[in-house]
């Protein structure tokens, strides 16, 4: 699969999960933060990385904006990335159909759901206290941990 054609099945799947596509990735606004969606691509093989960057809104006194300048910005306040998946590698052959229900999978079974562990306060604290996601030190002071 080509890479424009990859990228154009990734905008769909995306958007149908709620992402609007802008300044080279995919944002989720919410009203307490902002998730990034950033392909990237490896450097050794026909294949992407997906930076998942997570931005709460207020903290260290700023309000986030979808801008080229977020988009950017190597980390977010909670960062995954998700690697070694069928869903991201050009190099398995698989047709548009059959990789659109792997993006599918992924959005579903990844990255639905650690927006729902990332996308409020409440939420935040609770998946750090649970140990599903880290948060830096400084990030851990601005919500009060």
């Amino acid at each position: 699969m080509e890479t424009k054609e990859f990228k154009s099945l990734f905008d769909q799947v995306a958007k149908s999960a709620g992402f609007s596509k802008g300044n080279g990735g995919w944002f989720l606004e919410k009203p307490e933060t902002i998730t990034v969606l950033e392909l990237q691509k490896s450097s050794f093989a026909d294949t992407y990385y997906l930076n998942i960057k997570v931005f709460i809104q207020g903290a260290f006194g700023v309000t986030y904006k979808p801008d080229k300048a977020l988009m950017k910005n190597p980390s977010g306040h909670v960062t995954n990335q998700v690697r070694d998946v069928a869903a991201l590698d050009l190099r398995a052959g698989q047709t548009g159909d059959a990789r659109r229900i792997e993006l599918q999978k992924l959005f579903e079974k990844t990255i639905v759901p650690f927006v729902n562990k990332t996308s409020t306060i409440s939420s935040l604290r609770e998946s750090h206290l649970k140990a599903e996601i880290f948060l830096l030190p400084a990030v851990k002071q601005q919500l009060g941990l």
